[in-house]
């Protein structure tokens, strides 16, 4: 009866480890789909970090093309000056010519046409002056949305910050559980040794009986019965053991499994390492640009 219930335990035991087991690897694929989809983030988080770069150079060279507009604008506000005044020149000197109309009439004449020439060169430098205000204020504009670009990527970085700090506790979690389980592992061993002890000890038993059996020849029938008794117990002994080989390799089923864990949750700590320093380099390189 004692044995019926042994039994029944252990197979209690069995069938709530197959189920573990099973639990165990949906966690494991469960896992897999999180890490490809943090994969899937940390090529999105590339591909912004790449696209803020090639922003900043934009920026760089719509810099400098306001720059090339602002000495063009100078340059022309300078014509400009210098163009009245030529005109107010003309306008004294016709005021003496004025007076010597009889004597320089033809040059008056060509003084006057000189005069519209620079009123009209006058008018188109204004019309130009205004255009190049309405393009300053566009590319104040287009700066403005490049700044709000900016902060959004400022934000998706502090994103992943907080998310690699939930993958740091994840970790450390694992490395908790490793410890638990190569403790379980040493456990499973010493008994393991002390089966054998058993077993090994039953086997000088059955020798010491057969030879007692080939001794006591009048006592064949009770010797009979021992040895059916003895070689139940054996096999109960082995059907022992080959459970016992079951625990064992359900633990290093176990140990595996929390072995491809932490490498995969190493791999991870390495990227998101990577991808800090690329952001943090990314991040410095934007900020001398603004400066």
């Amino acid at each position: 009866s004692t044995i019926q219930k042994q039994r029944q335990e252990l197979q209690l035991l069995i069938a709530e480890l197959k189920d573990r087991d099973k639990e165990l690897n949906d966690m494991v694929a469960v896992h897999q789909r999180e890490l490809l989809a943090w994969e899937d983030d940390r090529q999105k988080r590339l591909t912004l970090a790449e696209r803020c770069n090639l922003l900043n150079n934009e920026l760089n060279k719509r810099n400098e093309i306001i720059k090339s507009l602002t000495k063009r604008l100078k340059f022309l506000e300078s014509q400009q000056n210098d163009s009245r005044a030529t005109f107010e020149y003309t306008q004294q000197k016709f005021k003496e010519l004025s007076q010597k109309v009889t004597d320089a009439t033809v040059h008056c004449q060509a003084l006057e046409e000189k005069n519209r020439s620079l009123h009209c060169s006058v008018l188109e430098l204004s019309a130009k002056t205004g255009q190049l205000q309405a393009r300053e204020q566009e590319l104040l504009t287009m700066l403005k949305l490049k700044d709000e670009v900016i902060l959004e990527t400022t934000d998706h970085i502090t994103e992943f910050t907080s998310k690699f700090r939930k993958l740091e506790s994840a970790l450390r979690a694992a490395k908790t559980e490793e410890f638990s389980l190569n403790e379980e592992k040493q456990d499973l061993k010493l008994r393991l040794k002390e089966l054998i002890l058993e077993t090994n000890k039953l086997k000088d038993d059955l020798c010491e009986k057969v030879k007692e059996n080939n001794k006591q020849q009048e006592e064949i029938i009770h010797l009979r019965q021992e040895n059916c008794c003895l070689r139940n117990e054996l096999a109960l002994i082995v059907e022992k053991a080959k459970r016992k080989d079951q625990l064992l390799q359900f633990a290093k089923s176990k140990q595996a499994r929390t072995d491809t864990e932490l490498s995969s949750l190493r791999q991870i700590y390495i990227k998101q390492q990577r991808d800090l320093q690329f952001l943090h380099v990314n991040l410095e390189s934007s900020q001398e640009l603004k400066q």
